[in-house]
């Protein structure tokens, strides 16, 4: 980042946030739940894989989430 937001960019990123959080609840859980039902030793290789996929998706979804926020906010087209 290369500058500070200002208030009201600020309260938009905390929104985004939250709905980001909320969006990928499932995929967080998945990601717990994998961590933790996995043995110590088997922390890397498939596993890993596992949560690398996993958050690549939530990745995805908050861009996703973001363009079509951004897409509605267009009166007409260009």
């Amino acid at each position: 980042m290369n500058k500070p937001l200002t208030p009201a960019q600020e309260e938009e990123a905390q929104q985004l946030a939250k709905g980001f959080a909320e969006a990928a609840s499932e995929e967080f859980l998945k990601v717990a739940r994998t961590l933790v039902g996995t043995e110590t030793t088997a922390l890397f290789g498939q596993t890993e894989f596992t949560i690398r996929d996993v958050l690549l998706r939530i990745g995805a979804k908050v861009y996703q989430q973001y363009l079509e926020q951004k897409k509605t906010a267009t009166k007409a087209p260009a």
